[in-house]
């Protein structure tokens, strides 16, 4: 019966000398950054939890891991934002990629690519004219409609609320024609070197053999 009861001390014993082994090889050591100095501790404080920081063995006294800080809000979003730019700038690179692919089905020949720009060229010129013309009568209904109402206040007469109404719409359209006109005028600038980067992308898909048509 002793001898019994001295075994089961023995393993008690070895199983606390084991557990409290394995306790002190699992405890660590923290270190971060606290107003410009280093700060160590065996328990890390609620505020630090973010810090970046060292977890050191308190066994061997050898580093086991380093963290990072954790990334405030504000750096979270704006990780979220260039997340999805860069998926916004991958899916237009494989748009463009699928639109050079089908200009290449599309036209057999440069010359081909060359006169569909022609065509497109020859659309924008004339809605440049269009617009122009349209400009110049926006700008003449303009003019007629504050001389009527210049007229009116020479006279000492009040102005009409259609007429006051009706520059207020005219003086609308007139600005809106404006920035069509700008605009397609733009177009018409960015064709020519449209073309020559559609003949680029359209030469570096064709195989030498069958690029043909070339000017």
């Amino acid at each position: 019966m002793k001898t019994m009861i001295a075994g089961l001390a023995c393993v008690l014993l070895l199983a606390t000398a084991t557990a409290a082994a394995q306790d002190k090889a699992a405890k660590k050591i923290y270190c971060w950054e606290e107003d410009g100095h280093k700060v160590c501790g065996d328990a890390l404080p609620a505020d630090a939890v973010d810090a970046a920081r060292t977890e050191i063995s308190a066994r061997t006294g050898i580093a086991v891991r380093s963290l990072e800080r954790a990334p405030t809000d504000e750096e979270r979003a704006a990780a979220a934002d260039a997340r999805k730019q860069a998926a916004r700038d991958a899916e237009a690179e494989a748009a463009a990629k699928r639109r050079d692919l089908a200009m290449v089905e599309s036209y057999a020949t440069e010359d081909d690519l060359r006169r569909a720009y022609g065509e497109r060229i020859t659309l924008v010129e004339e809605s440049l004219k269009t617009s122009r013309l349209g400009l110049v009568n926006l700008r003449q209904s303009l003019l007629s409609l504050l001389r009527q109402a210049a007229d009116l206040e020479l006279q000492s007469k009040p102005v009409r609320k259609a007429l006051s109404d009706n520059i207020q719409r005219q003086h609308g359209d007139l600005l809106r024609q404006q920035a069509i006109l700008e605009q397609q005028a733009r177009d018409r600038a960015s064709l020519g070197s449209d073309l020559e980067q559609a003949l680029e992308r359209y030469r570096s898909l064709k195989t030498p053999d069958q690029v043909a048509g070339r000017s």
